[in-house]
């Protein structure tokens, strides 16, 4: 039987018409997902035509189209760089302690505040702890410089006050992570709350209402019914977090850094800034860039994967 070659036309007309009716139907969601889109594409995909420049040696006065192609020699200078072990190393190390430190925390003030029944009580502690994410770094840097300093701190004053010496939190290199991570929990970890309550939010009541007629208590129940529901959203957040592994953030290193814990302090984004944008190498500091982005992309792929094989949903 021959098949009617006018049959393919028509489906494909239908199909158009019934996709035109679907993002008409539900046209303000898409506007509202717009200016998202735009972000990512002017922000994330048209930045990525300048990673060109690694494999260059780039001169602005001749742009991307005239500069010499160098192939890979930057990223043989920086894995040949005396100092990039040890400034790999304080990045993973400091990246390590935001996982260990600072992960949980959400976490388990997620949990807390869903146990607290006080409706006044609950939302303002929210806006407290909340607060802090609203603070730029430079005044949380500067805020623990008037508490930690030397010359009328208040933590060193109860230090003397005990009759203990005072300790130079500012200067000593063995104080530089701890002091690092305290701060990166004072000012994200209420934050970082939000999406854990939102997710405990959406549990269905009536797992509770039958754990309760079952004899379990609070304790019972947060562990065999909000922790699991909260496990996808956990293991997601898990593999982002990895994905920028050696994406600390510049600026709160940099305003904690100085010569005398630079050498515990100097991470991958402050060599960027001062062995690459200071001194003019835009084309190492984008192979750099390249360095980083790679390896967090590779690592998002095999977490995402082990997550996959364990039953998980995974980020795709």
């Amino acid at each position: 039987m021959m098949q009617d070659v006018h049959a393919v036309p028509v489906v494909e007309r239908k199909q158009s018409s019934e996709l035109g009716r679907r993002l008409w139907r539900n046209k303000w969601i898409y506007i509202m997902l717009l200016p998202g889109i735009l972000y990512f594409i002017v922000f994330k995909y048209v930045p990525m035509y300048g990673l060109i420049i690694s494999f260059q040696n780039y001169k602005p006065f001749k742009g991307v189209s005239g500069s010499e192609w160098v192939g890979f020699e930057h990223f043989q200078r920086l894995f040949t760089e005396p100092d990039f072990l040890n400034i790999l190393s304080n990045t993973l190390i400091l990246f390590v302690m935001n996982i260990l430190f600072y992960f949980p925390i959400p976490i388990i003030m997620a949990l807390m505040l869903n146990e607290v029944r006080g409706e006044f009580f609950k939302k303002t502690f929210q806006t407290i702890v909340y607060l802090p994410h609203f603070m730029s770094w430079v005044i949380i840097v500067s805020i623990s410089f008037v508490m930690l300093t030397m010359d009328g701190g208040i933590i060193n004053d109860i230090i003397e006050y005990f009759g203990f010496e005072k300790i130079n939190f500012l200067l000593a290199p063995e104080w530089f992570r701890p002091m690092y991570i305290l701060q990166v929990i004072w000012r994200e970890a209420g934050w970082g709350t939000i999406i854990y309550l939102a997710a405990i939010a959406s549990i269905d009541p009536g797992l509770y209402e039958a754990a309760r007629m079952d004899g379990a208590g609070r304790l019972r129940q947060m562990w065999h019914i909000t922790l699991p529901a909260l496990r996808s959203v956990i293991i997601v957040l898990l593999i982002l977090k990895i994905g920028a592994v050696l994406e600390l953030g510049f600026e709160h290193v940099y305003l904690l850094l100085n010569s005398m814990n630079r050498n515990v302090a100097e991470i991958i984004d402050t060599y960027v800034y001062t062995a690459g944008l200071k001194q003019g190498q835009f084309s190492y500091s984008a192979a750099i860039g390249l360095f980083k982005s790679f390896i967090g992309l590779v690592l998002v792929m095999i977490v995402n994967r082990i997550a996959k094989k364990m039953g998980e949903e995974g980020v795709y």
